[in-house]
């Protein structure tokens, strides 16, 4: 069995989860590479052993099978290319390469098939809309959705480790009674809801939230499906949540009848018994590979509507684990070559 050599590129929240998780995968790993632009040197650990991590330059990827890359926009924008030239095949965690019609943007449990469309590589798409189509898949096979509203509560590990650090800060500030001070976000975070992520278009809407939009079409494979998304940051460390209503086309079946499918749809796990107040949470999915659903009843104010309560770790399944996944599939599949390549050999 083929051992392949993986480069992790950023080793901020995201790149330190990409390692965390490759340790457990089932993709067989001859070595993991650490790459960065500074901090060269700095130890990490993997598998029983110390790597170090080191400064991406001409050639540093030549021998390496796989780059995940989790170095945000203008770093992937600059390297990438490179590490494709050089014979990787990157999957890439930033906005980068998203809505390029040329690069796969690939969830595994909703449209593994685009993975295989690859030219050197791929794009991991928005923490918060890997999430949701997820959930929704199932649905959106079942009855074909129309119209999705979103709202988001997105947690500050989203922004990165300094997002964290400025959480913490405040709240030790306030229970000091010592003035909150902020430099990550325009607003003080804690014990707030801030509904600004990402700039600010023309439409009065949010890049982030045009995201959802976006991306939810294009992974899908539906441009009909229409997406209305309100993202807000909340002072909670990790996993994001998702408060989402959607429209179908055909009727939908009894609420226990969707709960089944759900349950049986891979990589989601129902959490719904109100009775006993029973519904996913931030603080209980935290550290979790799955996608969690509850709150699920129907929308009486409209005709074929629904309302779901969506819950996931925004490091892992929306970042660090769906990489990882594309990583397993491209493996597991005989992918790993560009498709064109893959053409030729078959030719």
């Amino acid at each position: 069995m083929k051992e392949y050599r993986v480069a992790v590129v950023g080793m901020g929240a995201v790149g330190r989860e990409m390692v965390a998780t490759l340790e457990k995968s089932s993709l067989p790993i001859a070595e993991v590479v650490p790459m960065v632009r500074r901090n060269i040197g700095e130890s990490i650990a993997f598998r029983g052993k110390t790597c170090f991590t080191k400064k991406i330059e001409k050639g540093s990827f030549r021998d390496i099978d796989i780059a995940l890359f989790s170095a945000g926009a203008d770093a992937s924008l600059e390297i990438a290319p490179q590490a494709v030239e050089e014979g990787a095949v990157v999957i890439d965690n930033s906005s980068a390469f998203r809505m390029d019609p040329n690069i796969p943007l690939v969830v595994p449990e909703v449209n593994p098939q685009d993975a295989a469309k690859h030219q050197g590589l791929i794009a991991n798409p928005n923490c918060s809309t890997i999430q949701m189509v997820v959930a929704l898949k199932p649905l959106h096979d079942l009855c074909k959705i129309k119209r999705i509203v979103v709202s988001t509560y997105q947690a500050v590990s989203g922004t990165g480790l300094q997002a964290i650090e400025e959480l913490n800060e405040q709240i030790y500030s306030y229970s000091r009674g010592e003035e909150m001070q902020y430099q990550v976000y325009p607003h003080q975070i804690a014990f707030n809801c801030l509904p600004h992520i990402d700039d600010f278009l023309e439409s009065g809407y949010t890049k982030e939230e045009m995201k959802m939009h976006n991306e939810t079409r294009k992974i899908i494979g539906d441009n009909d499906i229409r997406v209305s998304a309100t993202t807000v940051r909340v002072p909670v460390i990790r996993c994001h949540s998702e408060s989402v209503n959607i429209e179908t086309e055909k009727p939908l079946p009894d609420v226990a009848v969707i709960k089944k499918i759900l349950a049986k749809a891979p990589g989601v796990i129902v959490v719904d018994d109100p009775a006993q107040k029973s519904y996913p949470l931030a603080v209980d999915c935290a550290g979790k590979y799955e996608v969690f659903v509850g709150r699920i009843r129907k929308d009486y104010t409209i005709e074929n509507g629904l309302n779901l309560w969506i819950v996931s770790d925004n490091l892992l399944k929306g970042a660090a684990l769906n990489a990882v996944q594309i990583a397993e599939l491209l493996a597991a599949n005989n992918w790993l070559a560009k498709a064109s390549d893959r053409k030729g050999l078959a030719g």
